[in-house]
């Protein structure tokens, strides 16, 4: 089979607040992090052994993971970071310096190798795209996926032959000037020999340094156009659309955890609901744990996180509550995604708990 690599070291500065005390592929999705779902479709798939670069709140992603066993998989750790005036800052070393780090290292990567993106969810068939990429005798692969024209400005687009092997690359191309629809999904393919060319104890870049030199250079590097779901969650607007979805049953891959006690509607254990006194419309998803007074009413697509309380009277709306968010009474939330500490609308507009210059009132359950 494979080795895997999850690019895991970058800040999240286009999904704040979300990653302001997470790394981005920790962001919750059905209460699960991003990048576990990454590390069960590896492990479906047969690749076992994982190695996962970190620099920001790595500890997050360590303390959570560990060294995988309990997905039947064997998970190691590269740190990128740097000590100046003896503190430790994370510095990462880009998408492939990172990787040649590691090879440096230990010689990991010494068979052909798979490297996924750890803030992006995919239902790739990893096996295929294996096969393809060994029977073009490809030194490198880049899984494609076909967008709508008026989107490629939103992307990394490939420009192939026929046969697929890449001849260019255009960064977020205007629709008009796109040469091609085909986007870089940043899913890797590679044979050991392409990591001997990046430089090393480098910041060095995939998309932006090493596969322009390679595309022009003709070496056996290839796109692949195969349908897949793959959702990437660059933006806050990107990852309220994916709740959404996910809710909305469109993401086949993935389940709703709890009972369901009524059409569209999952609870987990231990709540306390008066289901008589309430209006509930589905999907949603009730985490274990929460508390809800009578008078509410929640409009799905919404997931409400364990610990959650939700006072008399409120209103909740195609929204997201993070674990242990209280709601106050007769306040109303229209899709937002709310911790117990700020609020983001879908645009990405954030508001804090305890600033009184806007109406909205909620906080901490745990008190």
């Amino acid at each position: 089979m494979a080795k895997g690599m999850i690019l895991a070291a970058g800040q999240g500065t286009r999904v704040r607040p979300l990653t302001k005390d997470q790394p981005k592929p920790m962001v919750p999705i059905l209460g699960k992090p991003v990048m576990e779902y990454l590390i069960e479709h590896l492990a479906s798939h047969g690749v076992t052994e994982i190695v996962v670069n970190v620099a920001y709140h790595h500890q997050r992603i360590e303390q959570y993971f560990g060294d995988g066993r309990r997905w039947g998989v064997e998970i190691g750790y590269s740190y990128e970071g740097v000590r100046e005036h003896g503190d430790i800052l994370p510095r990462p070393l880009g998408s492939a310096g990172g990787m040649r780090r590691i090879q440096d290292f230990s010689g990991f990567f010494d068979e052909t190798s798979i490297v996924l993106c750890g803030d992006a969810l995919i239902d790739l068939d990893i096996g295929a795209a294996l096969r393809e990429h060994q029977d073009k005798g490809a030194l490198a692969s880049i899984v494609g996926l076909e967008v709508p024209l008026e989107e490629v400005s939103s992307y990394g687009v490939v420009v192939a032959d026929e046969q697929g092997r890449i001849q260019s690359f255009q960064e977020k191309p205007k629709p008009q000037d796109a040469r091609s629809r085909l986007a870089s999904t940043g899913v890797y393919i590679f044979e050991p020999e392409v990591i001997e060319r990046i430089p090393p104890g480098k910041v060095y870049d995939f998309g932006a340094e090493l596969f322009p030199l390679m595309a022009q250079q003709g070496l056996p590097f290839f796109v692949q156009n195969r349908p897949f779901n793959w959702i990437d969650i660059g933006r806050v607007s990107d990852y309220w659309t994916v709740l959404m979805r996910v809710l909305g049953g469109e993401v086949g891959s993935m389940r709703m955890p709890g009972h369901e006690v009524q059409p569209g509607v999952w609870v987990g254990v231990n709540t306390q609901i008066p289901w008589d006194a309430i209006k509930i419309s589905g999907p949603v998803y009730i985490g274990s744990g929460v508390k809800i007074e009578p008078g509410v009413s929640i409009v799905g697509p919404a997931w409400i996180g364990h610990g959650s309380v939700i006072r008399e009277g409120a209103h909740l709306e195609r929204s997201v509550l993070f674990e242990y968010t209280r709601i106050a009474p007769y306040m109303s939330f229209s899709e937002m995604i709310v911790s117990r500490q700020y609020c983001v609308n879908r645009h990405g507009d954030t508001l804090y708990a305890g600033d009184d210059s806007h109406p909205l009132r909620w906080g901490d359950a745990r008190a």
